[in-house]
């Protein structure tokens, strides 16, 4: 019975509770007064979440820790004056797609991102880049360059020669990687679901800090385990040859997420078929089928899911089983004599007992679920059938033939255009197992060649699902990546330039992705015609409204009617109104329809969830015809108006026909 605390509550408690909340990774550990552990809150990391710059207070404490984390903290949270722009010649199915494919550098895609899908997305994944010593593509403003970084340390001098051989020892090697990650993940967790999943494949350079960095961002108990992935079988590294990678798991709340992630075992089919076969050759000579399908199962190596099923040897009427323990679960729980059907002698029992009671063991038998061996000298064992172990928990060890994933890759292109692309049919089945399915959406913010992306459309098509995407790409030049390229990559990144080149596309890893969702589209969709795979192409920009702040000794008097209008001269209604889109927080994947009138072009969203004009004129008339649609918001051009008088008699056209409509200009 629990007792009553008697005493008035923890205020603290709730108070670090909340924060905890907001601020996951400013709880950390302390000693009480009693020395004991307890939990207490960093001040500084807490001073800067809620600073606007970049402040300083060391303190000694149990936390990871490098060069560059407050910057990076603050990187996160600093605003971008930037906007997502449609490209409506580089996407596939426009006004109906629900999924994105945004080009530009994840950080600020993130940053845009953060109200339209604030606790909306059910799965995170990412491939980052792998720490190798080398140039980060993601060179964020506030991290020292590793040029720079060379010249500063002693490692090169200033003509950019070596002075040491072994980059990897100096103090930034894994600083610049967890500095790169950190403001990513920090926003990454804010748009995941109260039970979303972030999932991440590392190596092992960084994996240990991948764990560190998941546990502080996300929580001390967000991490839940990972697949060790064997995929590739190399020995030529010098104390362990490594020929695995990670993927990790992290979940935002246990809570909301209680981890009963299942999959199907893999290779079913083909075992059900060669027992069939095995049936019709042996009929019901079991023990024939039985050698008969050992023999079969060493055909098979550890890397084939088959393998994993080879103790289900033998077949009765019911099906395929495999003789499984009948150990009892208490020492001695249950002891009685069980006779042999055969020799009728006691059976040899199990040292531990039997695990059913005499009279449930008697029932067992009478249907045929226990299996007796030969004669009463061995011990019997439970009937557990295939058919009812089909599915399994999520397994951390995975055999994954690291070539299959390129080969299908390549199929699609026609030749190899990207080294070492994640496999999608691995990554369908973790969506599928992790609880991803209909209306869910998929993040992956290092979208490389497209496999997540991919793997949502292979989700949709086994599961009958409607799972949407939004990859997000930075405009890699693959041109400077070929300058350090070697070997077999070399060829590979020579081979993306040519094919790109040749459609007209610039030579861009975010292209690579966006050709092959094209090519897997039109497969897909012969298959199955009721697929969404179509994307809707965005890029990072900057934002559509001029700069238009100047000094009066700046500004000439023939140049004030050129700041009148504050929206930039290349920008389109389009453009505007999806910068509108992430103002508001609306959906980026919400149809949009053009419609005209009086001459004026009309922007309707949703079905007057929003309605929207920027012609640079707009009459009364126009503004009339959309309030008595009466859209739930209404925006313009606020420099679409002659004057104050006829903003303010727009504003009264609303409130007498649509008085809800929100009104607003831009």
């Amino acid at each position: 019975m629990e007792k009553l605390d008697m005493h008035s509550p923890d205020l603290t408690e709730q108070n670090i509770d909340k924060i905890a909340e907001l601020f996951p990774s400013v709880v950390t550990e302390s000693i009480d007064a009693d020395g004991n552990p307890a939990r207490a809150l960093d001040f500084d990391l807490l001073r800067q979440e809620l600073s606007d710059h970049v402040i300083d207070g060391p303190q000694e404490r149990y936390q990871l820790d490098w060069p560059g984390k407050r910057a990076a903290l603050f990187a996160a949270n600093a605003p971008v004056a930037k906007t997502l722009r449609p490209v409506r010649d580089e996407s596939v199915d426009f006004d109906t797609t629900k999924n994105l494919f945004i080009e530009g550098d994840n950080l600020e895609a993130l940053k845009l991102l953060q109200e339209p899908y604030l606790g909306k997305v059910k799965l995170i994944y990412i491939d980052p880049p792998y720490n190798t010593g080398n140039d980060f593509v993601y060179a964020d403003k506030f991290a020292t360059s590793s040029a720079e970084e060379l010249r500063r340390s002693g490692q090169v001098s200033e003509d950019g020669v070596p002075l040491v051989t072994n980059s990897s020892a100096n103090g930034r090697y894994h600083s610049d990687w967890l500095s790169m990650m950190f403001p990513r993940l920090k926003l990454a967790r804010n748009l995941l679901t109260d039970d979303g999943v972030l999932v991440v494949s590392i190596d092992e350079n960084e994996h240990a800090n991948l764990v560190n960095l998941g546990t502080e961002v996300f929580g001390t108990d967000a991490y839940v385990g990972e697949i060790v992935l064997k995929n590739s079988s190399r020995s030529d590294q010098r104390y362990i040859s490594m020929q695995h990678e990670y993927i990790v798991f992290f979940v935002k709340n246990k809570t909301a997420n209680p981890g009963e992630w299942l999959e199907k075992k893999g290779g079913l089919d083909r075992i059900y078929s060669a027992f069939e076969g095995f049936r019709k050759k042996f009929g019901d000579d079991w023990n024939a089928i039985h050698e008969a399908a050992k023999a079969w199962y060493k055909g098979f190596t550890p890397s084939d899911p088959v393998y994993a099923s080879k103790h289900y040897n033998r077949m009765d009427e019911r099906g395929v089983y495999f003789a499984d323990n009948i150990s009892g679960p208490n020492d001695g729980q249950y002891v009685y004599e069980l006779l042999h059907p055969v020799t009728g002698e006691p059976c040899k029992a199990p040292a531990r007992g039997w695990v059913f009671p005499e009279d449930s063991m008697k029932k067992r038998i009478a249907e045929n679920r226990i299996h007796f061996g030969p004669d009463h000298s061995t011990v019997p064992n439970l009937k557990t059938y295939l058919a009812n172990t089909e599915y399994q928990s999520l397994t951390s060890i995975r055999h994954v033939d690291g070539r299959a994933a390129s080969k299908r890759l390549q199929g699609l292109f026609g030749e190899k255009v990207f080294t070492n692309p994640k496999d999608e049919w691995l990554l369908r089945d973790i969506y599928n197992a992790v609880g991803v399915g209909n209306g869910d959406i998929v993040l992956d913010m290092f979208a490389g060649s497209g496999s997540a992306l991919h793997a949502v459309w292979e989700l949709n098509l086994a599961a009958g699902s409607e799972t949407r995407f939004i990859g997000i790409q930075v405009a890699e030049d693959l041109n400077a990546s070929l300058k350090t390229a070697k070997g077999a990559a070399k060829q590979i990144t020579t081979n993306a330039i040519k094919y790109l080149t040749a459609l007209g596309k610039p030579a861009t890893v975010a292209e690579v992705g966006k050709q092959r969702l094209r090519l897997a589209g039109d497969k897909l969709r012969d298959k199955a015609a009721m697929l969404d795979v179509g994307f809707r192409s965005l890029k990072v920009d900057t934002t559509n409204m001029e700069d238009v702040l100047r000094t009066p000794d700046e500004t000439e008097q023939e140049t004030l009617s050129g700041l009148e209008d504050s929206v930039k001269p290349d920008r389109s209604a389009e453009d505007l109104l999806f910068q509108v889109l992430l103002d508001w927080g609306l959906d980026l994947a919400m149809p949009v329809n053009a419609e005209k009138l009086d001459d004026q072009e009309i922007l309707v969203v949703d079905e007057d969830a929003l309605a929207a004009c920027f012609d640079a004129e707009v009459s009364s008339d126009t503004v009339r015809e959309m309030a008595k649609r009466e859209p739930l918001r209404a925006v313009f051009r606020d420099s679409g108006f002659a004057s104050d008088d006829d903003r303010i008699n727009a504003e009264q056209i609303f409130k007498e026909l649509s008085p809800a409509t929100d009104v607003k200009a831009i």
